[in-house]
């Protein structure tokens, strides 16, 4: 089954997909919205989330640290030494390609304790195509988890940032708005002059604790809420 087909059977749990705010600009990418099913800077607005996105984006983090702490609890009886976690990722969004690949190297350039590779036998995949909310991150709650990339949120912003910013939230990072364009986790909150697609500091310090070496147990973890 493609990862297409993959995301036509998890639709009908859509409504368990994470909001995303406007991030900074760059025409590069995709179609313009024409109909209402396709994201405006109004549907990305209006769309507030709920208790169940929250819920949504714990399950999709979860489901993640598990699948890579299996295959890592087989690599250590296989007697290979573990330095850091692998999560292992498919890309179904030709479209940012490229982008998905930066934002993992930017990822992997500045944590430890992760590393995102592309490959089968993946833990997520990334898609793309319309929808109103903008892009998100969603599971269905039994272990399939996916970053969708909204075609024109990223014709208007940065469309690395918005990856990298996705991505964030499979490493178990939340949002915040209100922080600066040197937070990558402020997503559309500092405007859309914004193009930053680094963590800072405090961002990386908080996934190398999350996937700390040798963890056995699902770390607690805030994760990706509403405005």
């Amino acid at each position: 089954m493609s990862h297409r087909r993959i995301l036509s059977s998890l639709a009908g749990l859509a409504a368990a997909a994470l909001a995303v705010p406007a991030f900074a600009a760059s025409p590069s990418t995709a179609a313009p919205a024409t109909d209402s099913h396709v994201s405006t800077a109004a549907s990305r607005a209006a769309y507030v989330g709920s208790p169940q996105d929250e819920a949504a984006s714990k399950a999709f983090y979860d489901a993640v640290m598990k699948s890579a702490h299996a295959k890592m609890a087989k690599q250590a009886k296989a007697g290979q030494k573990v330095t850091a976690v692998t999560v292992t990722y498919a890309v179904d969004a030709p479209s940012f390609a490229s982008q998905i690949a930066s934002s993992s190297s930017i990822w992997n350039s500045h944590v430890s304790n992760v590393k995102l590779v592309e490959g089968s036998n993946y833990d997520f995949y990334y898609t793309e195509g319309n929808d109103p909310r903008g892009s998100y991150a969603s599971t269905d709650g039994h272990g399939s988890g996916y970053v969708f990339i909204d075609y024109a949120q990223a014709q208007e912003y940065d469309s690395t940032r918005i990856t990298a910013h996705e991505t964030g939230h499979v490493l178990g990072l939340p949002d915040h708005y209100s922080g600066p364009c040197s937070e990558l986790m402020s997503g559309g909150g500092p405007g859309p002059s914004c193009t930053n697609p680094n963590p800072d500091a405090t961002e990386v310090s908080k996934v190398n604790a999350l996937w700390a070496n040798g963890k056995t147990s699902l770390p607690a973890a805030a994760f990706h809420t509403s405005k």
